[in-house]
């Protein structure tokens, strides 16, 4: 009888909501790239990263300001995205901005290398962690010229004095 009643306990029991949910996904934006850039594609990808600097980017220790996106040899790579170590994490002033490996399936690669001879930029747009990994959310975009960027503040300005009277 207590067997019985062991495993209708069991039965009950859902697991699933006993699984630990990751809500806290850290991230690091490339705010300017939405404004200096029209983004047509976004591909999600990994980052070779050290263990050092794993850490700082999962406690949100990053900038993208700058950085872009390279073919070198057929394989991309992430330059002058920094990565700034804190009080327990050392990371020297020649890692802080070294060029990062992405890593991305050949195909996408590819595709890629493709838009970029076409005249496109790849763009970081923002590092975050997914799950277990760091992950990079890259785009390819088309620079705006000057007036494009002047027609979005002027909707912006619009936008928001709209919200202000209501």
């Amino acid at each position: 009888m207590i067997q019985a009643y062991g495993m209708s306990l069991l039965k009950n029991l859902d697991l699933t909501s006993m699984k630990k949910k990751n809500t806290n996904r850290h991230l690091i934006l490339n705010r300017r790239a939405t404004f200096d850039y029209t983004i047509e594609e976004t591909l999600t990808v990994g980052i070779e990263l050290t263990g050092a600097e794993v850490k700082s980017l999962r406690m949100g220790h990053g900038d993208l300001n700058g950085s872009y996106v390279t073919v070198k040899d057929g394989e991309l790579f992430l330059i002058n995205a920094s990565v700034h170590g804190t009080n327990g994490i050392v990371i020297n002033d020649q890692d802080k901005t070294r060029s990062r490996k992405i890593l991305a399936k050949r195909k996408e690669i590819n595709h890629l290398i493709e838009k970029k001879t076409q005249g496109r930029t790849i763009i970081p747009l923002e590092i975050y962690s997914g799950g277990r990994f760091i992950k990079v959310k890259i785009g390819l975009g088309k620079g705006k010229k000057n007036y494009d960027k002047r027609q979005v503040i002027k909707k912006r300005d619009i936008e928001r004095s709209i919200n202000n009277f209501k």
